[in-house]
């Protein structure tokens, strides 16, 4: 399978590994990765922010650089949703471009939902050994139904306990601009998250949006807790000892 891997610019930005460690379960999964050097950002920021034209700019170039691909994944609920539901819309007054809009969403996926029904990767390349839980992000759970999958994957790796905290879907306080827009309120939803997380005594705190695991791990660590690791579950699954 011939697979274009969307980094997404946070994790280019911000922590490339969890790139890297997409591209290495792609790829352990027998698939064909292609990283356009040129990709950039989605356009989810400028669209949740009322930019159309910025927004609409950034999916036309996202979009001639990743449909000749047979699937677009990204380790990212947010940005697959983005691509998958606001690419249309975007471009609803552009026929053309939504035919293609449309075209790339069907083939569109996050990356653990991607794993488990499509490429059916079944052993891990990593043997992380610990105690976790899971953080279920908006987007990727509310958007594209991802629940059950990053789950499944992590439950594969033989020395890894997964136990679910309370309110295990609740928002984290993230929201992309919300958290700046609404710095208090966001805050105190992200300070009940930290709560929930370490009532449990995990090694790691695991989710599937950097912007989420940035946004908890802050929080954590301004709370003084500077022993609680905050993993995408990607670098969950091919740490090695």
């Amino acid at each position: 399978m011939r697979v274009g891997l969307l980094v997404t610019c946070l994790v280019d930005l911000m922590r490339p590994r969890i790139g890297f460690a997409a591209l290495e379960l792609l790829e352990a999964a027998g698939c064909t990765v292609i990283v356009p050097e040129q990709q950039t950002c989605c356009g989810q920021p400028a669209w949740n922010n009322g930019d159309r034209a910025n927004a609409a700019r950034l999916a036309k170039k996202l979009i001639t650089e990743f449909e000749g691909c047979e699937y677009l994944v990204a380790p990212s609920g947010s940005c697959a949703d983005h691509v998958r539901h606001g690419y249309p819309r975007i471009l609803a007054d552009e026929p053309t471009w939504q035919a293609r809009a449309q075209a790339l969403a069907a083939k569109t996926h996050e990356l653990a939902d991607f794993l488990v029904r499509i490429a059916c990767l079944q052993k891990m390349p990593g043997n992380f050994a610990g105690r976790i839980t899971y953080h279920d992000s908006c987007s990727g759970l509310r958007g594209l139904g991802v629940k059950e999958q990053p789950r499944a994957l992590l439950q594969k790796l033989p020395a890894l306990e997964l136990v679910e905290m309370r309110g295990a879907e609740e928002c984290c306080g993230f929201g992309g601009t919300f958290s700046v827009k609404f710095g208090a309120v966001s805050a105190a939803i992200a300070e009940r998250k930290c709560h929930q997380a370490q009532a449990l005594g995990v090694d790691a705190i695991v989710g599937g949006d950097l912007g989420c695991l940035l946004n908890i791990e802050g929080k954590l660590r301004r709370m003084g807790d500077a022993q609680t690791k905050v993993m995408h579950f990607a670098e969950v699954l091919t740490a090695k000892d």
